[in-house]
Order: structure tokens, then sequence, then C-alpha cells
């Protein structure tokens, strides 16, 4: 980046003054080609250059999937706050205020019910940036709410995971979670209702191990982390080099643990389509 550092930035400020952001570009880590920010904005966070897929916000996400972007927020609580009075570097309750404030969420999920293409349907987005995305009684609060809200609306239920598994500061808790947002799939599959489920990077720990491989259709976007555990810890266990793409979206699908992978600019319409057979199937 020093290239763009010393010598573009410079002749920039040189012809329009010294009010130049200094984060004009983002360096994609997969191609390495620097993209203007404004040029991944409109091309849905995604690397022109190699079509390496960004993680996508959920307001944007939103934005992408929903008609217009209008959905209707469904609310949801959690009971707990810091069960274990946990504490690391930091305390668990300045973690949280720290990604609420960094967020403006209540946590890790947010639960929307809107139309696709005209399909009505009930929306679990997670949020890599609050925490990692990471599980707590708060998302699965959030998710039992949007499960009950499909079921009330007798519409399809979608789940876009972003996550690195469970939350380590509520121990257990965090773990009850598995269970309990099993059951709320188990709902909706029981009311003969779509369960849709996004996978996107990363997908992992406690959340693959629960409710984000049990829809109904498994739909991934490109070159996504889906796993339990990740590729550098199997192999540092097994001793074993492992296979090329090993655990990406493109290895799951070519062994049958994911039905589609979609480009980001496709999604809608694919979405659309599924969920409009599985809605006339029902």
């Amino acid at each position: 980046m020093n290239w763009l550092t010393n010598f573009v930035r410079p002749k920039i400020r040189a012809l329009v003054g010294n009010d130049v952001p200094e984060n004009l570009w983002t360096k994609c880590p997969k191609c390495e080609q620097m993209i203007f920010h404004s040029d991944l904005s409109s091309n849905l966070q995604v690397c022109p250059h190699c079509d390496y897929h960004f993680r996508l916000s959920v307001d944007d996400r939103i934005k992408n999937l929903f008609d217009n972007g209008e959905v209707t927020r469904i609310p949801y609580e959690s009971r707990l706050n810091d069960p274990l009075k946990f504490k690391d570097s930091k305390r668990y309750v300045e973690r949280l205020k720290l990604a609420k404030d960094k967020t403006r969420e209540a946590d890790a999920v947010s639960v929307v019910y809107g139309k696709i293409r005209g399909n009505k349907c009930v929306a679990v987005l997670f949020n890599f940036d609050f925490m990692g995305g990471s599980m707590g009684s708060a998302v699965g609060e959030g998710f039992i709410a949007g499960a009950e809200y499909a079921l009330k609306k007798s519409c399809a239920f979608l789940v876009i995971p972003c996550s690195g598994g469970a939350r380590m500061q509520e121990g257990i808790f965090s773990l009850m979670q598995m269970p309990r947002t099993v059951v709320a799939s188990n709902k909706i599959k029981d009311a003969a209702l779509p369960y849709v489920v996004i996978l996107t990077n990363p997908t992992t720990g406690g959340v693959s191990a629960s409710f984000a491989m049990l829809g109904d259709i498994h739909i991934a976007e490109p070159d996504a982390l889906i796993a339990f555990s990740g590729p550098r810890v199997i192999q540092g266990t097994i001793h074993t080099k492992l296979p090329d793409g090993f655990q990406k979206s493109e290895y799951l699908l070519k062994h049958g643990m994911v039905d589609l992978v979609v480009k980001r600019k496709d999604l809608k319409d694919q979405l659309a389509k599924i969920l409009s057979i599985l809605t006339q199937a029902t």
C-alpha cells in the first residue's frame, strides 16, 4: 500500500487540497487489488477484480434482499445480561456496551419481517461487528422471536448467520442456545413452513453445529468458511494436510453439504424463486 500512501495520496491532495480522507480504498485480501470504497459499495461489497465477497452489513443486506429495503423490526430481549459476572481483559458488561455503541443494535442479531419479490418472510440476520456475531442468550431469544413471528404470519423463515460460534462469556448459557434454536426451527418445519439458511463468511462453532445446518435449503455465498472448527485447528490436531479449499462453500457444495453457492448479486432472485416454490408446495 506504500505507493498509494506515498505517491497517489499526495498527488490527489495537491489537486484538491488536504480534505482527502485517509481511507479512500480497501485492499482485497484475495487478489490484493486496491478498491475505492465507493466502487466496493456500489458492487454490494464484492471485489470487482476477483469476485471476493466482503462482509455485508445488516442494513445493506436488508436493502439488497427485501423489496424496497422495507422491513418491520421484530423486538426481542434477553433475560440474562452477565450471568457469570465474566471478566477477562475487560468485564463482559463493558464488552456488551462497546458492541452496542458500535453497532447501535441490541445484540448480534436483527430480526425483521418483510417481502422478497412479494414472498412474505421473517429473517434473522447476524452482525459480525457485534462480538464476532457470537451466539449468547440474547441471540437465542432473537431466533425464537423470529420463529414465533413466522408461525404467526404463516410465512417463510430465513436465517443468515455470520458468526464465530457460541459466546464464551456466557459459558453454558450460550451453549444452551443450541438446543433452544433447534427446537424453534423444528416448530417451523412442523408447521410445513419454508426454512432457508444463507451461509456467509464465517459460519462456525455452535452456530454451524445447531440451527445453521438444519434448513430445508442451504445457500452459501462464494468462498465462505463453513465449519465447526477451523481448518488450522483441524490440521494441527490430525497432523495431516487438508484438501485445497477445505470447509469453503465450493468444497461443501461438491460434497453435498450445501445446496447452492450463489453470488451476492444473484441472491435475491434465486431466493425469491426458492421461496415461491416452497410456499406453493406447502
